[in-house]
């Protein structure tokens, strides 16, 4: 009797040991366990001064396709913002739209690119009277050529998004200026200055 008890108890204890061991090891691989990180956009090898711009053809805010090669001929600068009718972005455009003669006097045509729909863009072009080519990059193919699609920090959030940054490109399609660094309130001064010392 007391042999069958014991044979009871250590198959319980056994069972119990099994299911303690299958908890344990189900936790220790839910921990190491790989977490899904955030990669940035690698910036392309061509993307350098001197090198030809990647050709594009994206939507501008009235749904019309508009691609870089109709601009062989004149300046441009394409330039990449986060998201329309927000402050800095607003800011960036409405200095542009106020050099528009300047800019126009140095045959300088002016893209903006944003991952907005055609519709967000045409109110944005509405609400500030932009006077220049807003073009809708929905899936950010465009952006992540130019290696403008990366890892963004705010507020100690990390997530993917637009930089904002501008790559300047003369008559014959080849980058002369890219700037990194983008000051809202001065992007078109800069602009200017960088055409004009081509």
């Amino acid at each position: 009797m007391a042999k069958k008890i014991a044979k009871k108890t250590t198959k319980k204890v056994t069972k119990k040991a099994v299911a303690k061991k299958a908890v344990t090891k189900k936790t220790v691989t839910k921990k190491v366990a790989p977490k899904k990180t955030v990669k940035a956009s690698k910036k392309s090898s061509s993307l350098s001064v001197g090198g030809l711009a990647p050709d594009f053809t994206l939507e501008d805010q009235n749904g019309k396709k508009v691609s870089l090669k109709d601009f062989r001929g004149q300046n441009v600068v394409v330039y990449f913002y986060p998201r329309a009718m927000t402050p800095g972005c607003t800011v960036q455009a409405c200095s542009l739209r106020d050099s528009k003669s300047k800019l126009h006097s140095a045959k300088i045509v002016v893209l903006g690119i944003s991952a907005d729909p055609v519709k967000k863009l045409k109110q944005f072009e509405e609400k500030d009277k932009l006077n220049f080519t807003l073009l809708s990059d929905p899936d950010h193919k465009v952006c992540e050529a130019y290696g403008t699609w990366g890892l963004k920090k705010f507020m100690g959030r990390e997530f993917m998004g637009i930089l904002r940054q501008s790559f300047l490109i003369n008559a014959e399609g080849k980058i002369i200026h890219i700037m990194d660094k983008v000051d809202t309130k001065t992007h078109h001064d800069e602009v200017l200055k960088a055409f004009a010392h081509q």
